[in-house]
């Protein structure tokens, strides 16, 4: 009998002991399986990182080249949209969208920090009863409320900010439903046949003076920065 119980004893403790083994054998395949995903994860954080840090080519005039889309050339950065001093420090102020029907703040965030690196919080999210036309770098002011906008129908779901929000994801490679429209409201107000850019030019020539004559239409020009564009010297002599 006592042997029967002993042998027992030693196979219920055999049972336990494999047990045993199974879990800790699970827990280390699922340590392994962790670190793969946190690897996986970490790795296409990376690749992210590098996409939204990209540097785009430009052309010999600087034109930002976006090579399905040789129509849309802008020459001017969302970095340097807003570096060189925009919408009085308005643009990322928190809003309330009729659109959506949502509120947004700190939009900015969502983009590579090195994009707003040198530039004063105040310059991006100050509220629009405070627009500061000191901040823009011609000194007027320009635009109008983002209700105004919305009023138009010129603001949709997917950009609740407007175009230059549009402007950050494309450069930032992302594509999206809105792209075509978004790249025709460009053409149409910094492109080369635009109406300020045109404008701008032949009132220039008309006073004979120099393409970077700053003096002359700086609300032209602050808002053709505002659609990513600055006058070129080539540009001007077309």
């Amino acid at each position: 009998m006592k042997h029967s119980r002993s042998s027992r004893k030693r196979k219920k403790f055999g049972s336990e002991g494999n047990k045993s083994d199974k879990k800790t054998d699970q827990l280390k395949k699922s340590k392994k399986n962790m670190s793969k995903k946190q690897e996986n994860f970490g790795a296409k954080r990376r690749l992210n990182s590098t996409k939204e840090n990209q540097i785009l080519k430009r052309n010999q005039n600087g034109d930002v080249i976006f090579d399905q889309f040789p129509d849309f050339r802008p020459n001017l950065t969302p970095h340097e949209i807003f570096s060189m001093g925009s919408f009085g420090g308005t643009y990322w102020r928190p809003i309330s969208s009729s659109v959506t029907e949502k509120q947004y703040r700190n939009q900015y965030k969502k983009y590579p920090t090195t994009w707003w690196k040198g530039i004063p919080k105040e310059n991006l999210v100050t509220p629009w009863d405070d627009y500061n036309k000191n901040v823009n770098k011609y000194k007027v002011k320009v635009g109008t409320t983002l209700e105004f906008w919305e009023s138009k129908g010129w603001i949709t779901k997917y950009h609740p900010y407007g175009w230059v929000q549009w402007y950050c994801d494309f450069y930032s490679g992302k594509r999206g439903p809105d792209d075509q429209r978004q790249m025709k409201r460009w053409i149409r107000t910094a492109g080369p046949n635009s109406r300020f850019r045109k404008a701008l030019i032949n009132l220039i020539k008309k006073k004979k003076s120099k393409w970077d004559d700053f003096s002359i239409s700086p609300k032209r020009r602050q808002t053709l920065q505002h659609w990513g564009y600055i006058l070129t010297k080539k540009d001007f002599e077309k």
